[in-house]
Formats: structure tokens, sequence, C-alpha cells
């Protein structure tokens, strides 16, 4: 039995639909927990079982693990929390349910950094890499997807690439690091690479593994690419940590989360996500130019939810 977290979202689904064409055949039931079962196709919902609620809620995660050989874990951070809450807090329900009911596996949603002399004041990524540590310190044998940024982030941005040729980051224009992608594309990258572990579970201890897209790129590039995907100028305005800790402050967010994403920022624009070394494990095959033309230039505007 493998329970998965966050089914509709960005990387839940497209793993769920993995799942659904080859789980069957390893003798794999499917259970996933979803706060609105509406949310998901009506194909899926004949051939899962369905645990409605939220999975930081402790008599939801109680139920869906009973039975479960293996767990795939994302929590979807909530900006009306603080960093610690967000990750480790909303997971501790889980840990327990995890010990109790004597789950084997799990694979979870993380970033990378660990490791790294930047890992213990990145924000938001800082108290990721705790959440994996709580996890681990359960007993499971534990695997953590370390994640760059993704090129869905930019979706946020969609209504100004379109309308105004323009994105912001708080990035250095000329700084490349590595970027993937979560879904909405063929390859589905992070989803690839966890239904593989959550199907062999031949593997034991704790341990994280990079899911980094086939090239490094900077703002820069992502402009220039843009341009070329979308036939029409796009440019890169770099914005400042302040300028974005006042705009996320005057969205209503709670001040500790604005300062975890502060954090996070500096942290990337020193080089947090640089330190893995690609290899053809890690790098997945998802390019930019191949996001853009599928996912970022046809139709409406789709929201990442990161």
């Amino acid at each position: 039995m493998i329970v998965i977290t966050a089914p509709t979202g960005n990387i839940g689904r497209p793993l769920l639909s993995r799942l659904l064409d080859s789980g069957p055949a390893a003798g794999e039931e499917l259970r996933v927990i979803v706060r609105d079962p509406a949310r998901l196709p009506d194909a899926v919902r004949g051939h899962v079982e369905v645990i409605t609620g939220s999975h930081g809620d402790a008599e939801v995660v109680d139920r869906a693990f009973e039975g479960a050989d293996a767990v795939f874990w994302l929590v979807p951070p909530d900006a009306a929390l603080t960093p610690q809450d967000a990750y480790s807090g909303f997971s501790g329900p889980a840990v327990k349910a995890l010990a109790a009911h004597g789950v084997g596996h799990v694979v979870g949603v993380s970033a990378l950094g660990r490791g790294t002399p930047l890992a213990d004041h990145a924000g938001l990524v800082t108290a990721s890499l705790a959440m994996d540590d709580l996890i681990a310190g359960s007993g499971v044998a534990y695997r953590a997807l370390a994640n760059p940024s993704f090129f869905e982030n930019l979706l946020e941005e969609s209504d100004s690439i379109r309308d105004e040729g323009v994105f912001t980051d708080a990035a250095e224009a000329d700084r490349k690091a590595p970027f993937v992608a979560t879904a909405d594309i063929a390859t589905a990258d992070i989803a690839a690479v966890a239904a593989g572990l959550l199907l062999d579970r031949s593997w034991t201890g704790t341990g994280s593994v990079p899911v980094l897209g086939p090239q490094d790129l900077s703002p820069n590039d992502l402009a220039r690419m843009m341009t070329e995907q979308l036939g029409r100028p796009v440019r890169y305005e770099r914005q400042s940590l302040d300028e974005l800790r006042t705009a996320l402050l005057g969205h209503g967010l709670n001040e500790a989360f604005v300062q975890g994403v502060v954090d996070m920022k500096r942290a990337k624009d020193q080089g947090l996500d640089t330190g893995v070394t690609r290899t053809p494990d890690t790098a997945a095959r998802t390019g930019f130019e191949q996001w853009c033309a599928q996912t970022l230039r046809p139709g409406p505007v789709v929201r990442s939810g990161r």
C-alpha cells in the first residue's frame, strides 16, 4: 500500500498518474489523502482509496497510514505560519503515525543545500531540511527529493511576462543555478523520481536524491529563452530583498514566513543550490525551452501554488 499526500498538486498529480499506470502491475494498492475528493478525476477515484482531510491532521494520517508500506510526503507551505510550524509543525502528527503503524519507506519533497555552510541560514530551506531530519528520526527509510527552484514559480508572473515582458526575482542577473520542472510536462521529472523510489523499495537508511534540470541557468538566460519561445521581448528586473520583503508583507503574510522567503532568496543568490554536481542520475530531462513551449506559452494563466 502506497499513500500519496497532495495528490491534486503539481507534483502529486503526475505522481499519482504514474503510479496508477505501473502500480497495479507491481501489486501495489494506492491510497490518497485529499481535502476535496471532487478535485480527483473520476477515473482516479475509481482506482484509489480516498481519505478525506488534511495530512496535517493527526486523526487523518492515523487512518491513512494504517497498513501502509510507503508514503509520499509533500508539505504545502502555509504563509500564515512561521517556517518551523509550516514544515515540522505540520509534519509532527504524521511522524507519530509513521512510527505507530510501522511504515517502512517515505519519499519527501525537500530542497538542495544540505551540508553547505548556507543551509543553516536559508529560511524556508532550513525549515524543510529540519522537517527531513524529523521524518528520518521516526525510524523509516527516508529519501528527500532535493530540489532547486521550480520553473513553475514563473507562472506567478505570467501576466507580467505576457503583458509587459518583465519578470522579477532577487538573484543576480548572471548568476547560474539549477531549475527543475514539477509537472504539466510529459516527463514530470520530480514525479518520475518519486515513483521509482516508491515502487522499488529496496533502499534503506536515510539520504537525499538531487533532482536537477539539464543545465544551470541565470535570470538573463531565462529572459533570452522566454523571448525566443514567446516571440516577444522578455527582460529580467532584479528586485532588492527589502523590496521583496515589503511586497510580501503587503499581502498580509506571516512576518516570520516572509523573513524565511527573504533568507532563502539570499542564500540561493549566494550559491545554495550549486553545491551538487550534475550527473546522468541527477539531471532531469525537461529543459526550460521545452517547459516554455508546453506550459508557459499556451492558454490561460495557471498558478503554481508555490
